[in-house]
């Protein structure tokens, strides 16, 4: 049964039982009726909220957003030159190096904390593939995470941010799938690892202009 906490209210412990079902039972396990008993909910109280098998996916999908803001927390994220003061013990490769550190911290903890969270995605982007109408609701919430990632390279000087953020974004992506269900899943890369990833990509892509971490 899902635990509800306080402050949750009745939408996100549905879509929270939702999540869990799909990360247990796959797409197939994913029904109303389960949903109520794995909630702890009277029956119905799935379908009075989400009448639909399109809107109990788009339940899912929302709340699978909000979870995974909470995870990577790309608010957290030091941009250079922005969050960092200037100054001698804060110069570029300072500012790089608390980029590339927050980025490993993010993706470790996502990796290492709530796998059941990717899992959860791909199963909601495979649907997507055959449902055009859940596509469309899947894209258009993922694109909160486009923003912020284009921010995060023009600070750090990317003339192609756009670019550069698909980049980045691919690259943790395929780490992400590789570690949650693929040839890596007993393998999770360490922080330190990943902070090495991160600069050997970001010194790819922005070039000796910027000084990554030694």
């Amino acid at each position: 049964m899902t635990t509800r906490t306080a402050g949750t209210s009745r939408a996100d412990l549905i879509a929270d039982a939702a999540l869990a079902l799909l990360a247990e039972r796959g797409m197939r396990g994913l029904t109303h009726r389960a949903v109520d008993e794995r909630a702890g909910l009277p029956q119905g109280s799935t379908s009075n909220y989400a009448r639909t098998r399109q809107s109990l996916l788009e339940a899912a999908v929302r709340r699978l957003a909000e979870r995974e803001a909470r995870v990577l927390a790309p608010g957290e994220l030091p941009v250079p030159g922005s969050t960092l003061e200037n100054g001698p013990e804060n110069g570029p490769a300072a500012r790089a190096e608390a980029l590339v550190a927050g980025l490993a911290v993010a993706l470790h903890r996502y990796l290492t904390r709530h796998l059941e969270l990717l899992v959860c995605r791909y199963e909601l982007a495979l649907e997507a593939t055959r449902r055009p109408e859940l596509r469309e609701f899947f894209d258009a919430t993922g694109r909160q995470f486009r923003e912020p990632l284009m921010a995060l390279m023009t600070a750090a000087g990317s003339a192609e941010p756009e670019r550069h953020a698909l980049s980045l974004a691919a690259w943790c992506e395929g780490l992400m799938f590789s570690c949650a269900a693929g040839s890596y899943s007993r393998s999770v890369p360490s922080e330190e690892e990943l902070r090495t990833g991160f600069a050997e990509l970001l010194s790819g892509m922005l070039g000796p202009q910027w000084t990554g971490p030694r």
